[in-house]
């Protein structure tokens, strides 16, 4: 493998992916030479541009609907499938045929994420695909869109940073690594998105970033894509007379973001037309929604326009050739948007929950609550304490305080390219500090909403080869694995069991450690489960803290893995004494290790979500 001349970051978004990269050559301290990538792509049968974002979806047209050629990209003529800006204009018509929020379901413990389910609501004669092997699509046409640019500079030999929400688990993480892995991110790490928003302002900044903050603040990135709404706290801190940034806190998963908008107005135009006597079914819902989708990014983009056309296709023999017509203005946006998703609340106010009926179809576990502001402000609260025990870190909060105050937000996700509600945002946060006599918080001037993630990726990528400024953090949570206690069988009773430590809160990537000098027993030979759990609240538990008992709110359950692990000829069900090791690697994924007290075997159990862990 060549040595690298470039650092690729990549962002793997929900409804966008884009490409940036530095060249490591032209480069000297935190003075960085950044492009981002055009990316060629289909924007209609047989026609091919080059695009600054590769939106995150695939059409798998039927077998007749298409021209020989038609298909074709620089890189192949075989191709069956479309990718990109053809993908998402002819799946607004034909949803039923569109892969999207493959992201989304990639994160959803749910579903058997390498099984073919999208589009999940496509009638049986539909081709399906996996979200992991939607995932590999996007990255595989990003890696031939750049061997066709840089053929001297093959994708595999590059060092590439691939970004995460934040709120992913460890296994959303170690999957995400493996599609990566599959397309050829030879030399691939993770970083979290939020974190890459951040090296987005600090390499814009050219090194002014260190005038713009001051030891004993707290920034606040606020991150609301297309499918998911992500909160980090990142603190200021100085140390032997230079500036650092720790990341603190990161957020819960909330499935929440762009698509739920672009549902919302999609009801709000059904309910125009409604009242005007037409009514749509719902493929004729699911196309309007597309429809919102590319009317809202316009609006968002062009403060000029005021109202953008929708057509939505006729349905049945009367209707061929037909269409019914509608618009979506910016005041209809604005609405919304507003009232709907960031309405005016209080640090007190919480997400509110909703009865459920007994049945729900199956789907992505959407948040019950679309009011982004009451899911900051439970974050804010449940994070007081974070930076209680940061060393280096001497801004105290008042007495009293019910939250950690930030000094500066910075926002990202093309959400936010609506001044509108970055300011309402704004003033929702800040009348939190002004109730508890706090300063307000500032706006951090961001990049490009689009392309933020994705440069601040390879600017990451490039702070790794010890270049820049780096934002220190490791593990965004503190992970445990579920120990069974021993007891005698009592009826209607199931033993119970406790939390052990295998890597804390800040654990660095790279790093491992033995969890502790006791031994547990591992069972092999048989169909075991291993039950995990991870907390964003408990930073003082160390590698083998071991909990009897602990708060409903402290930690969250995360997958569960099923395994026969191999007994190597002992009999089935025996329970092996083992000392357990985890490790955080490279890529940023959890592993842990179990090594028999006398023996030369090693057990690994992966969070890889295959129903089964490795060997």
């Amino acid at each position: 493998m060549s040595e690298a001349k470039f650092s690729i970051g990549i962002d793997l978004g929900t409804t966008h992916c884009a490409l940036s990269y530095v060249d490591i050559a032209r480069c000297d301290g935190e003075q960085v030479a950044q492009e981002s990538l055009l990316i060629p792509q289909l924007t209609a049968p047989g026609s091919v541009e080059s695009l600054g974002l590769l939106p995150s979806f695939i059409y798998l047209p039927h077998a007749s609907e298409l021209a020989a050629g038609d298909l074709s990209l620089p890189w192949t003529s075989d191709q069956d499938y479309a990718v990109g800006e053809m993908a998402r204009s002819r799946g607004a018509a034909t949803p039923i045929r569109l892969v999207l929020s493959a992201k989304s379901w990639l994160c959803h413990a749910g579903v058997d994420r390498r099984a073919a389910i999208l589009p999940n609501d496509a009638p049986p004669e539909v081709e399906r695909l996996s979200p992991f092997e939607a995932s590999q699509r996007y990255l595989a046409h990003l890696r031939a869109a750049w061997d066709q640019a840089f053929p001297e500079a093959p994708f595999v030999d590059q060092e590439i940073v691939v970004t995460i929400p934040a709120s992913f688990d460890p296994a959303a993480r170690e999957l995400t690594a493996e599609a990566a892995r599959a397309a050829g991110c030879a030399q691939m790490i993770l970083l979290e998105e939020p974190q890459a928003a951040l090296y987005s302002w600090i390499q814009k900044s050219a090194g002014g970033w260190r005038k713009q903050v001051r030891p004993g603040e707290i920034i606040l990135v606020v991150d609301v894509g297309g499918g998911t709404s992500d909160f980090s706290l990142i603190a200021v801190l100085e140390r032997h007379g230079n500036l650092e940034l720790h990341r603190v806190a990161v957020g819960d998963h909330i499935l929440l973001g762009g698509d739920n908008m672009d549902l919302a107005l999609a009801y709000a135009v059904a309910g125009k037309l409604s009242a005007t006597g037409t009514k749509l079914d719902a493929w004729q819902l699911r196309g309007l929604t597309h429809a919102c989708r590319s009317a809202k990014e316009t609006l968002l983009s062009d403060a000029q326009i005021e109202a953008v056309p929708l057509v939505i296709a006729s349905r049945g023999a009367k209707l061929i050739g037909g269409s019914i017509r509608s618009e979506l203005t910016r005041a209809e946006l604005t609405a919304a948007l507003l009232e709907g998703f960031f309405p005016a609340a209080a640090i007190a106010d919480r997400p509110q929950g909703r009865g459920r009926a007994g049945l729900t179809q199956l789907g992505l576990p959407y948040a019950q609550d679309a009011a982004i502001t009451r899911h900051l402000a439970a974050f804010l609260a449940r994070q007081v304490a974070a930076t209680d025990d940061l060393e280096g870190f001497n801004s105290a909060l008042p007495d009293g305080a019910t939250f950690l105050h930030p000094t500066a937000v910075l926002f990202n996700g093309g959400v936010f390219k609506s001044d509108l509600l970055a300011q309402r945002t704004l003033a929702t946060i800040n009348s939190w500090l002004a109730a508890e006599g706090a300063p307000a918080a500032r706006p951090l001037e961001g990049a490009d909403l689009d392309l933020a993630v994705a440069r601040g990726a390879a600017y990451y990528s490039y702070v790794r080869r010890g270049q820049g400024v780096r934002i220190r953090g490791g593990t965004a949570r503190s992970y445990y694995v579920a120990v069974e206690s021993v007891m005698p069988a009592v009826p209607g009773i199931e033993p119970p069991v406790q939390a052990l430590c295998l890597a804390p809160f800040g654990m660095e990537e790279g790093s491992e450690a033995a969890v502790s000098k006791q031994e547990f027993g591992l069972v092999v030979g048989e169909q075991v489960r291993f039950r995990f759990f991870g907390s964003s609240v408990r930073r003082q538990d160390q590698v083998g803290t071991l909990l009897d008992e602990w708060e409903p709110d402290e930690l969250q359950e995360l997958d569960e893995i099923q395994t026969t692990l191999p007994g190597e000829g002992r009999p089935a069900g025996e329970v092996v004494r083992v000392r357990l090791q985890a490790r955080v690697t490279e890529a940023g994924t959890l592993e842990l290790e179990a090594l028999p007290h006398d023996g030369s075997e090693r057990w690994k159990v992966e969070f890889d979500v295959r129903g089964g862990a490795a060997d």
